[in-house]
C-alpha cells in the first residue's frame, strides 16, 4: 500500500516540476527583449508620449529597472525637441509598477554630467 502512495506522490511531484519548466505555459517569465518592448508600450499608454529608446536596463531583486527616453515636446528643428528620461520599475513578470521623470533636456544638447564634457 505504501508503494502505491509513494508512486502517486512521485507522479504529482513530476507533474509539478514539468509545469514549472514553462513548456509553453503561462508561468514562463518574459525575457529581456520582451520586457523592454512591454515597458515602452506600457509607459507610452500611461503618459501619452512616445518612448523612443531604453538607455539603461537591469534585472533587480524585485523585477526590472529601466531608464526610458521619451519625446515630451516635438519642435522644429528636431534638435530643439524636449526629451525626458523616465525611471521605470517593473515586476518580475514585466508589468509596470511605477515610473518617474528623472531629467528633461533638449535633444540636441550633450549631457555634461554624464559625458564628462563642459
Amino acid at each position: 500500500m505504501s508503494d502505491t502512495k509513494d508512486s502517486h506522490e512521485s507522479q504529482n511531484s513530476q507533474k509539478s516540476q514539468n509545469s514549472d519548466k514553462g513548456n509553453g505555459g503561462a508561468s514562463k517569465r518574459p525575457g529581456p527583449v520582451q520586457v523592454l518592448r512591454d515597458a515602452r508600450t506600457q509607459l507610452a499608454e500611461l503618459t501619452g508620449m512616445d518612448a523612443e529608446s531604453v538607455s539603461s536596463f537591469e534585472q533587480t531583486q524585485d523585477g526590472w529597472s529601466l531608464e526610458v527616453e521619451v519625446l515630451e515636446l516635438a519642435r522644429v528643428p528636431d534638435t530643439m525637441s524636449l526629451m525626458a528620461s523616465y525611471q521605470v520599475e517593473l515586476d518580475p513578470d514585466g508589468q509596470l509598477t511605477g515610473y518617474r521623470r528623472v531629467r528633461r533636456y533638449e535633444r540636441g544638447r550633450a549631457d555634461a554630467h554624464r559625458s564628462g564634457g563642459r
